[in-house]
Formats: C-alpha cells, structure tokens, sequence
C-alpha cells in the first residue's frame, strides 16, 4: 500500500486559470480539475470524474454532488455566441453516475439521473429531473417540476412534492457520505504513514 493512492487527484492550471475549490468541498482520488473551475462549500466530487474548463467556465454550487465517472465540460465563445456556453451548476444539484454535462446550465435542486448526457446550450430548471439514460438534445430547457426521459429526451410527467423530498434527501445524503470518504481516506494515509 502507497501514500499516493489517497493522493490521486489532478488540480491544474489552464492558461495561468487555476481551479478554485472551497475547503469544505470533498474531492475523490481520480478526480482531474483542470482550468476555469469554481467549486463552492459542502460540493464532493466522485471518484474518476473530469471536469475541465479549458474553452470556458464551469461553476458548481454549494451541496452539490458530481457522481462517479462523470465528465463536466463547456464550449467555446464564438463569433455567433460571443459567450459560448459556459456550463453553470447551481445549489444542492444531483448528477448521477456516468453522466455527461456539456455547455449547460443546471439551476439549484436539479436533477441529472445516472448515464444521461446533458448537451449544450440546456437548462434544466431548479426541482426538475432528467432521467437516467436520457440525453437532452441542444438547446432544450427542462420546466421546473418536469421529469423527461428517454434518447431524445421528451416530457413524461411532473414531478410530486414525494419525488422532490427524495431529491433534497440524495443532496444530504450526498455531503454527509463526502465527509465520511474524506475521513476514511485521512484515517487510510495516517495508517500508511506509520
């Protein structure tokens, strides 16, 4: 056993643009943050994501979880889109396993289901969910309180106050398992280091 399997994250600068991630925020072994990347309080960041702001920004709100294997990117400005699409994570969002987020917006308490692919220039609105597997074509905005589904995605129903508890309960959930990975992982290097 080695110290540098518990310290197995790339935080990088791109075009002299570090990452800014906030103390409280857990980042899992894996994880490769590269650029223009904002990641505010109580976020965690699953093992093996990628999340690089090369081509533009990528901001994460407090309490939001990033889940395994997801890659986070944007897209460059250009003369038709002078601001490109950065892509904007806000508050207490969830975003499922093997998820891709691209050039998008995802407003507080959105929902993103595992393996789905978020494409640019989306917007899902805060209490609204994209199911697992779907993709969400270019430029689509989800309603709050809506839940589509399917490759493409389209609506399939609204969401009930029940549906929204099990979400707000997943967020919790979420920033209390990262502080229990980060203390198994401080407690595993301490054990490495005698």
């Amino acid at each position: 056993m080695t110290d540098s399997v518990y310290h197995d994250v790339t935080i990088a600068p791109f075009n002299g643009i570090w990452p800014r991630i906030h103390a409280s925020a857990f980042i899992a072994p894996g994880c490769r943050i590269v650029g223009d990347v904002e990641i505010g309080p109580d976020v965690s960041v699953w093992y093996n994501c990628v999340m690089r702001g090369d081509t533009n920004r990528i901001v994460v709100g407090a309490r939001s979880n990033i889940q395994d294997g997801t890659v986070v990117h944007c897209d460059s400005p250009t003369d038709k889109r002078p601001d490109g699409f950065p892509t904007i994570i806000g508050e207490d969002v969830l975003i499922g396993h093997m998820a891709m987020i691209h050039g998008c917006v995802l407003e507080d308490r959105a929902f993103v289901g595992l393996g789905s692919i978020v494409m640019d220039g989306c917007h899902i609105e805060s209490d609204a969910m994209l199911a697992a597997g779907a993709l969400l074509s270019p430029g689509k905005r989800i309603a709050s309180r809506q839940m589509w589904l399917g490759r493409p995605a389209a609506f399939a129903r609204e969401l009930t106050d029940a549906a929204l508890a099990d979400m707000q309960g997943g967020v919790a959930f979420y920033v209390r398992n990262g502080q229990r990975h980060r203390a198994s992982l401080a407690e595993a290097r301490g054990a490495a280091a005698e």
